[in-house]
């Protein structure tokens, strides 16, 4: 674990930290759905978001750049009271409690801001550290479609929903398994 992770908000200097882990996280194809071979302009288009969506960078004591997360809402219209977020660490820090960090930051980032749930759309089964760590803020899995991602022959081909929320109306699609990662009521 590392002795002090720092979140804040990226800035366009960031990027050239942040491009060399995301191009071999998106190229390696395991965890994410994005285009093998994206280009770095249009990676940066699609990470480093505007307000009202955040990106943010973890960094250590001396300002190194250990990993990144984009937080935005993940839908519109009816459902905009849902929060989704996307997350890579750099592969030479991870297993270091940055993902957690990330992780932690964006869930109470949601409840700031007044989402009322959150939602990852696709998490690849195979990437079980994720898995592993939405289930431990109090993520459930609410589906698993097979064949839902065409990724490399090691990784499988199913993604996973995880959902967390406080609100439990019928006919909605929110786990919530533990109080700690409920949401703060709406304000939108």
């Amino acid at each position: 674990m590392l002795a002090r992770v720092l979140i804040r908000e990226a800035n366009a200097a960031d990027w050239p930290a942040v491009w060399p882990f995301f191009r071999g996280i998106v190229a390696a194809g395991e965890t994410y759905t994005f285009a093998r071979d994206m280009d770095e302009a249009t990676g940066r288009t699609m990470w480093m978001l505007a307000p009202p969506s955040r990106t943010v960078v973890a960094v250590d004591d001396d300002g190194t750049v250990l990993g990144t997360a984009k937080m935005n809402a993940n839908h519109m219209g009816g459902a905009a009271h849902i929060a989704s977020a996307s997350f890579m660490v750099d592969p030479a820090h991870g297993g270091r409690g940055v993902g957690r960090a990330l992780g932690e930051y964006a869930v109470e980032w949601a409840r700031a801001t007044g989402f009322r749930a959150m939602q990852f759309n696709a998490v690849v089964e195979t990437n079980t550290r994720a898995v592993a760590l939405w289930q431990s803020l109090g993520f459930d899995i609410v589906a698993t479609p097979p064949r839902a991602s065409c990724t490399p022959p090691r990784a499988t081909s199913a993604c996973t929903s995880c959902t967390s929320g406080s609100d439990h109306r019928p006919g909605r699609a929110y786990g919530q398994r533990s109080s700690r990662a409920q949401m703060a009521p709406s304000r939108r």
